[in-house]
Parts: C-alpha cells; structure tokens; sequence
C-alpha cells in the first residue's frame, strides 16, 4: 500500500512546528496578514489542525510568543473605560500583569526578543493586537490613532525594560499601585491629550 498524500496528520511534533511557523510569519507580516491558513501551510499541516491545537488566531498569536495570558483578556478593563480613565486603566492592567505570577514569562519573552535584535512580534503585540482595539477611540484629531498608540508603547516598552529587565532602583522597587499613579496621567496625555503640531 503507497503512504498517503496531502497534509500530514497531527504528529508529536506538528504543535511544536506550528508555533515555529507562526512566529516567522507573524514576525514577518503582523498580526492582521497572518492567517491561520497561511500558518498551516507554513507548517505543511491542515488548518484544523492549527484550530484544534489553538483555537483561535489570538490564541495562536499568543502561545507563539510564549505569552502566559490573553492580551485581550487582560486589556478587556481598558476597552471598557471611558475615555477620560483610559491611562489609569492601561497601566494598572499592564503593570498588574508584570507584577503578577506571570511576571517571569512576560519578561522572558520581552527579553528573547529584544535579545534577538528584531523586536517584530513586540511590535506586532503591542500595536497589532493589544492597542488595536483602542485605535478609533483615540483617533482624535483623525489621523492621530497610530501615533498615540506608538508613544503608549514608549512608555509601557520602557519600564518594562528599566523596571523588571535592567532593574534601576527606585524604580525597581517601588510598589506596582505607586507606578500606575505616576506613569498613568502621562499615557492619557498621549491617549488623549492635545499633540503638539
């Protein structure tokens, strides 16, 4: 009997090829052009496959990069906010995460992939998937949205950097409820303040 053809099946090895494939293209072509088809290919395996192992692109996205929580989840507070507390809900949500139980997997992924020199999939969760969600909202005057969401990234990019990775103190060892009260009114300044022209 001939070995069959097409795709091959799940194997012990086909979660592992998966995730390999899926960080290339996410890294390569975001969050938005990366399909759960084109992964599959990538990784020679059927797109069901993909879905049973990971349900959905998010949750893809979100084992590639050896996230220990959905962005989504985590952010649902700040979707939720009104406009003017927009800052405040940002930085306790993200910082509560960092100083959680998932600190450790958050920094050593921030850390692979500084360390790797690209920093594609950062971008790409930050912007691409985290931020994403927000974009109309502080689109204002229009044309704005992108831009605010990069100098929000500045700001979160960074203490995540000199606060858990290089370790400056006092910044280091400052209560997560005293950062959120120092760095939110600058991260609604760039949500939602004026910008000068």
């Amino acid at each position: 009997m001939s070995p069959r053809s097409g795709r091959r099946p799940g194997t012990s090895g086909a979660r592992e090829t998966i995730l390999d494939a899926a960080r290339e293209l996410f890294a390569a072509n975001g969050f938005e052009k990366t399909t759960i088809r084109a992964v599959a290919a990538k990784a020679d395996v059927d797109p069901a496959l993909v879905h049973h192992y990971f349900g959905s692109k998010v949750d893809l996205f979100t084992a590639s990069i050896a996230l220990p929580v959905d962005p989504h989840d985590v952010l649902a507070p700040v979707y939720a906010s009104p406009l003017e507390d927009l800052g405040h809900a940002l930085a306790a949500a993200v910082i509560g995460l960092w100083d959680s139980g998932h600190r450790d997997a958050a920094v050593a992924m921030f850390r692979s992939e500084i360390a790797g020199g690209e920093g594609s999939l950062i971008r790409t969760l930050l912007l691409e998937v985290a931020l994403e969600p927000l974009l109309a909202r502080i689109d204002h005057p229009a044309g704005t949205g992108r831009l605010r969401a990069e100098l929000v990234a500045t700001q979160m990019t960074g203490i995540m950097l000199v606060r858990y990775i290089l370790a400056f103190e006092p910044l280091a060892s400052l209560p997560s409820g005293r950062i959120v009260e120092i760095v939110a009114p600058t991260l609604q300044r760039y949500l939602t303040g004026d910008l000068p022209g």
